[in-house]
């Protein structure tokens, strides 16, 4: 019965999310990738590195002869969020794991459906990102994942067992 009493007046764990968020790790593999086009070199690794193939790039040699990416799409109905994709990249400054971890929607408005499929055939086009889609922005950021220099950048960690008073006796 002391046991009972004792968990019955420790602070609660859970939040009400979606209205109450906590801050995750900086070291998070959120579940966006993000691609940046002017440093990107065009070598396929990431692609070859993803272990399900969610990773199209298509590449072509430019004037110059160098390579240069022509399109570049990643679905993320297939993505695992393994971060292969991010270790393998040889600048380390082309790919990256965003730190938002929100996927859900409601309802997929923007359906992709080739002639002759049916509606069970369509993909989600919310699913497939391409180009300036996987670029940088406000609500993709950086993870710390595999680049110490953008986990300085993040909040702390915020999860509500870690803090004090919690496993105290």
């Amino acid at each position: 019965m002391r046991l009972t009493f004792k968990h019955l007046f420790r602070p609660w764990i859970t939040v009400q999310y979606p209205e109450e968020k906590l801050t995750m790790s900086k070291r998070i593999r959120g579940t966006q990738v993000i691609w940046v086009k002017e440093t990107c070199i065009a070598c396929l690794a990431c692609a070859r590195a993803c272990p399900v193939k969610a990773i199209n790039m298509e590449v072509s040699r430019g004037e110059d002869r160098k390579l240069k990416v022509d399109h570049m799409s990643i679905d993320f109905g297939l993505c695992v969020f393994c971060g292969l994709c991010v270790e393998s990249c040889p600048t380390k400054t082309s790919i990256y794991m965003g730190y938002g971890y929100e996927t859900t929607t409601y309802r997929c408005t923007n359906v992709e459906k080739a002639e002759g499929q049916s509606r069970s055939e369509c993909r989600c086009r919310e699913l497939i990102l391409t180009g300036d889609e996987l670029a940088p922005s406000a609500t993709r950021v950086l993870s710390g994942y595999d680049r110490p220099d953008a986990a300085e950048k993040l909040a702390e960690q915020t999860l509500l067992i870690n803090k004090k008073g919690y496993f105290e006796r």
